[in-house]
């Protein structure tokens, strides 16, 4: 898989993250994932088709961690993963991705996005359609960690 087609969506998460919710991400070391089980508490899940590729991206965040995301962006600080964490995660997932999108067009990258899919229980399953290799990034915070997926069929 092209690095140059993962980064914008490395970056676009500490962007939203750093602008939204005035939250920093440490990006840890990527790694090939070989199973379809979630390392987080919730995630959420997009899928993307257009001309030169198709694929998909999830999020996923530890329970901790996007309750902190939750308070600092809505005053709101949940106890349990509810229909307004799983909406947040949808919205993130939403907003990562358009990020992404936008900054992949400068290099004649174009797809379409679909609605975002939100999991969430401990062990849950992520299913990334595509046949390409899945590849895990993941983020560290004092608060918990994020973990992005992303798999495409070879560029």
């Amino acid at each position: 898989m092209n690095v140059a087609f993962i980064n914008p969506f490395l970056s676009s998460l500490l962007n939203v993250l750093s602008t939204m919710a005035s939250l920093d991400l440490t990006p840890g070391k990527p790694q090939i994932k070989t199973h379809d089980v979630a390392k987080g508490d919730v995630s959420g899940l997009i899928g993307m088709v257009g001309p030169e590729t198709k694929g998909s991206m999830s999020i996923t965040f530890d329970r901790s961690l996007i309750f902190e995301i939750m308070d600092k962006m809505l005053g709101e600080k949940p106890t349990s993963i509810n229909d307004e964490v799983t909406d947040l995660v949808g919205e993130i997932t939403n907003m990562v991705t358009g990020g992404a999108k936008n900054l992949l067009s400068d290099d004649g990258y174009e797809f379409d996005m679909a609605t975002p899919a939100v999991v969430s229980g401990l062990g849950h399953s992520i299913s990334h359609k595509s046949k390409g290799k899945k590849i895990l990034m993941p983020f560290t915070h004092p608060k918990g960690n994020a973990y992005i997926e992303i798999c495409f069929e070879d560029l």
